[in-house]
């Protein structure tokens, strides 16, 4: 398969959007799945959130932020470069149903996965209220996209320079005590989606996380991405990616994303 990049986009500092010619992929996306690439024979595999896909047109879309070697290296890919390998779609996607009102949580370059959720949830009838942010206004990215798939969008900046001054879980904790919600979907950083989980446990309300644990293969094969999930261990590529936020042993999710900080750090120092 030729999986060329038919479109490229930065988005903001050091976070970028390509589109991806991938035909059989975006036939089958759902919201919530993820594909695994390998940019080259001599390239890491390694997992990204399916943000768009046109399945007349037959392309994705992939946002990501450049943290590693990896995403460096596909940052600077051009229009007309192809990608070794891509392999999706991959995980359960979200279960979409009518609810009633959702509450789709999006942290970061995390905003770029919670948005195909916000459009197939709102599509599905439910009344569709978004929160997104960032650290400041410059790296608040798909304003606009979001807008039109929620009924109310909220944004946040933690300097205060866009939007509400403070974190998305507070936006979150404030909307639950004025309306409720009948179902909480939050997708970014680990950090972030465990204190969202802890502000809608508070207001008993049901909560979906996807889980970005450390991934190699996509099919379960592996176990590097196992997580506990209510006192058992889930694997998030094929079990997940979302989980229910209150059943998550959050400590033990953290301590393993940290586990390779001194190999990425010493991987990001070598020459591309």
């Amino acid at each position: 398969m030729d999986y060329r990049i038919i479109d490229k986009e930065s988005l903001a500092e050091n976070i970028f959007s390509v589109k991806v010619r991938a035909e059989n992929i975006a036939r089958h996306a759902r919201a919530g799945q993820f594909v695994i690439l390998r940019l080259d024979e001599q390239g890491e595999r390694f997992p990204l959130t399916l943000c768009d896909w046109n399945p007349g047109e037959g392309w994705i879309r992939l946002v990501f932020q450049v943290v590693g070697r990896s995403t460096a290296k596909l940052s600077r890919m051009e229009e007309g470069q192809a990608i070794l390998d891509l392999v999706g779609p991959l995980g359960r996607p979200t279960e979409i149903g009518d609810f009633g009102h959702v509450i789709c949580v999006g942290g970061g370059v995390g905003i770029a996965a919670i948005y195909p959720i916000c459009r197939e949830m709102r599509g599905a009838g439910n009344r569709v209220t978004g929160i997104i942010g960032a650290r400041t206004a410059g790296l608040l990215i798909l304003e606009e996209e979001m807008a039109r798939v929620t009924d109310e969008l909220l944004i946040t900046t933690d300097d205060g320079s866009r939007g509400i001054a403070g974190r998305v879980t507070w936006a979150l904790e404030e909307k639950l005590k004025t309306e409720g919600a009948d179902l909480v979907i939050a997708i970014g950083p680990a950090v972030m989606m465990k204190f969202a989980s802890a502000v809608t446990r508070e207001f008993g309300v049901p909560t979906k996380v996807s889980l970005n644990s450390i991934m190699l293969d996509g099919t379960g094969m592996c176990g590097t991405c196992r997580c506990e999930v209510d006192g058992k261990t889930r694997f998030a590529c094929v079990d997940g990616p979302e989980f229910d936020g209150h059943l998550v042993d959050w400590n033990l999710l953290l301590a393993r994303l940290d586990q390779y900080l001194e190999e990425e750090e010493i991987a990001r120092n070598l020459p591309i």
